[in-house]
């Protein structure tokens, strides 16, 4: 492989979540950006408040993403064998942090007024 495509990356990740759970997780993520743009044009400002929950279910999503990761593929924690294998964990980690804090400043936003 002499060049990183989407459409390998694409088949890497269909390959190790298989294609229907790679698809859901792919529109689900579609549908809380839709939903974060949304309530950010809507509200015009972001609140510190909301702001600040999100941030606190950090940690949350970067463990929950790490562990979904490590459940879902054929490998354990004790087969991180170099500095590739622990930057991917970090970015999955990262991703996980991410991705429910804008989870969540989303789900207050459009079950909450404003503050």
């Amino acid at each position: 492989m002499k060049h990183l495509t989407l459409e390998t990356l694409i088949a890497v990740w269909e390959e190790m979540f298989g294609r229907g759970l790679f698809w859901l997780m792919t529109g689900v993520a579609v549908v809380v950006t839709v939903a974060y743009v949304f309530v950010l044009l809507r509200d015009r400002h972001m609140s510190m408040r909301k702001f600040l929950l999100a941030q606190l279910s950090m940690p949350f999503g970067a463990i929950a993403a790490v562990l979904f990761v490590q459940g879902i593929t054929s490998s354990g924690f004790r087969d991180i064998g170099g500095p590739v294998d622990v930057l991917v964990l970090l970015a999955v980690a990262a991703a996980g942090a991410i991705g429910l804090a804008i989870l969540v400043y989303t789900a207050q936003s459009l079950l909450r007024k404003q503050d």
